[in-house]
């Protein structure tokens, strides 16, 4: 028995990473490491232009599948103009706000982060500065290490009874809240989109309402990304809703909170103190108020700064790397949307199902793509509906297509060119089981011709059985039972006698075996029987073979499609 070759993907180290990291790639055998460190140094010393023009460089040479980075390093759409091979961007860490998640996106690449493995860690210094803060640790530490001694200048506030506000319920803001409720904090919590009006066994209000969460809170602490909708939420306007002498913590992104407005707030009263350990700017010009004023508590980005957070983040980025590549799963995914990788086998059957089945009718859409409908039949589909979304739109789209389409940007490439994409799920399967139809519909407009309305719309249905192998069931109202693997020919012909022996006899003198054929008739609706023949074929039929039957008469359209076996 001969071993089977197994690909070697590249990843790129675009940054200082933690030894451990490094050390698991080089532990695998199908991983090389390119380890660049240097890149840091390079940004500090010419800038960022200069770390664009060497890693571009990198990628265009081709051979990088994968590149970690942390916050040391900016990932810009001028670095990522020509991405070679590059298939994920992992930030090992939580945020990704030094990533241009819409030129990677572009381009189809993948955006992971190690959320989970600085979760414990984040939440932990967010909880240091705010018991830090309310204790006046900093400056009596600073007051005492300078000889002085004044106990009564840094009476605090204790923690019990105290009301946080917690911006911001993901992973480290539940943890956060978690360790208030312990210390006898009352909590309340402001997200967006958490659909339920209390949280952790009732014990935590949320609110949907940042501003109406406000007049609440003693303390603040923020946990929310840094994007259009956080940028600045609290401001001067904003801390005129909070209560007098609020406390205010950002361990989270700098920006989230109105710099300039904090230093007025903390002169006024309004804000009591804050504690920040991220900035707009990293670092802060030196001359910033930000680092002196007596009422700020101040760190350098030490959020993920434990020893077991950057082992944790280095290992689990070079791992998602590689899951991808080998294809075992995404998980951290930023910038893949509805994409799944937690399916049962049934629901994958009916992903690659959607993919087979786009790609059969996408030669038959020849004016255009205006609305793509997709229905899933059957409750236990449900969850699979966004990854089958995603594997039609690439199927349909890929052949149609100069610029690279996959299942990372296919959304993107299908709202530029104005494609609605409606995807329906419905719990009741049909008689024989669960079913998947995918409808393609071109433009609307003034059409005379029978032939060029019907033109306009695309429709296949497939299903996948017990033995999760695919199946088409049917294209456009022509019913069948059809495997769809390997090279395979489409052909619409007149039902006229003689017709299948014709095209068996041509295959037959160009030498192409057919291995299995599907037929299917049906009336067009103006008295001219029609069928469909899909056919099966071991290897490619040849150009002339397909001009041939082209100029048959009788033969109305054909088309070879090549799917996986």
């Amino acid at each position: 028995m001969t071993a089977t070759a197994t690909q070697t993907f590249s990843i790129l180290a675009a940054d200082k990473l933690a030894q451990q990291g490094l050390d698991w790639i080089n532990a695998q055998n199908d991983a090389e490491l390119l380890d660049r460190p240097d890149l840091v140094e390079l940004k500090k010393e010419q800038g960022q232009e200069a770390v664009d023009a060497e890693v571009g460089r990198l990628l265009a040479a081709g051979g990088v599948h994968a590149m970690v980075v942390r916050s040391g390093i900016k990932v810009t759409r001028a670095m990522l103009e020509t991405p070679g091979e590059l298939k994920i961007i992992a930030r090992a860490g939580v945020g990704v706000d030094n990533i241009d998640l819409q030129a990677a996106t572009d381009k189809g690449i993948l955006v992971v982060n190690t959320a989970e493995a600085s979760t414990i860690t984040t939440a932990e210094h967010a909880f240091a500065l705010m018991i830090s803060l309310l204790r006046n640790i900093g400056p009596a530490y600073k007051t005492m290490s300078g000889g002085g001694w004044d106990r009564a200048k840094f009476k605090g506030r204790q923690l019990s009874g105290m009301t946080l506000g917690v911006v911001g319920f993901g992973r480290i803001g539940q943890t956060m809240a978690k360790r208030a409720l312990a210390f006898g904090m009352n909590v309340v919590a402001f997200d967006p989109v958490f659909n339920s009006p209390t949280a952790l066994d009732g014990k935590v209000k949320m609110y949907t309402d940042f501003e109406a969460m406000l007049p609440e809170a003693d303390v603040l602490s923020f946990h929310v990304p840094l994007n259009d909708h956080t940028r600045g939420m609290l401001n001067a306007q904003t801390f005129e809703k909070c209560k007098d002498g609020v406390y205010v913590v950002n361990a989270a992104r700098g920006g989230v909170v109105d710099e300039d407005a904090v230093v007025p707030a903390l002169e006024s009263g309004k804000c009591g103190g804050a504690a920040l350990d991220v900035f707009t700017s990293e670092p802060p010009p030196e001359d910033s108020a930000l680092r002196s004023h007596p009422k700020l508590l101040v760190t350098p980005h030490l959020g993920a700064s434990t020893q077991e957070a950057q082992t944790a983040v280095s290992s689990d980025a070079a791992i998602a790397c590689m899951a991808y590549l080998r294809g075992e799963g995404i998980k951290g995914a930023v910038n893949a949307g509805n994409l799944r990788v937690d399916l049962d086998p049934t629901q994958n059957g009916f992903v690659d199902l959607a993919s087979r089945m786009a790609a059969l009718i996408s030669p038959m859409v020849t004016r255009g793509i205006a609305t793509v409908s997709i229905e899933l039949a059957g409750k236990s589909l449900h969850k699979a509906a966004g990854t089958v979304e995603r594997a039609a739109m690439v199927g349909l789209l890929r052949e149609h297509l100069a610029d690279p389409v996959n299942m990372i940007n296919v959304a993107q490439v299908a709202e530029s060119r104005g494609i609605k994409i409606k995807t329906a799920t419905i719990d009741e399967p049909t008689q024989a089981g669960p079913a998947l139809t995918i409808e393609v519909h071109g433009p609307e407009g003034a059409v005379d011709d029978e032939t060029l309305a019907a033109d306009r719309s695309r429709r296949i249905v497939g299903r996948v059985y017990e033995d999760l192998k695919p199946r088409v069931v049917e294209i456009n109202g022509y019913h069948m039972d059809m495997t769809p693997d390997g090279t395979m020919v489409l052909l619409q012909n007149e039902d006229l006698p003689g017709m299948i022996g014709h095209v068996g006899s041509a295959f037959g003198d160009a030498k192409v075996n057919i291995a299995d054929m599907t037929i299917s008739r049906r009336d067009q609706g103006s008295g001219r029987p029609t069928a469909l023949m899909t056919l099966k074929v071991d290897g490619e039929p040849p150009a002339e073979l397909i001009d041939q039957l082209n100029g048959t008469e009788g033969v109305l359209k054909l088309a070879v499609v090549k799917l996986p076996g």
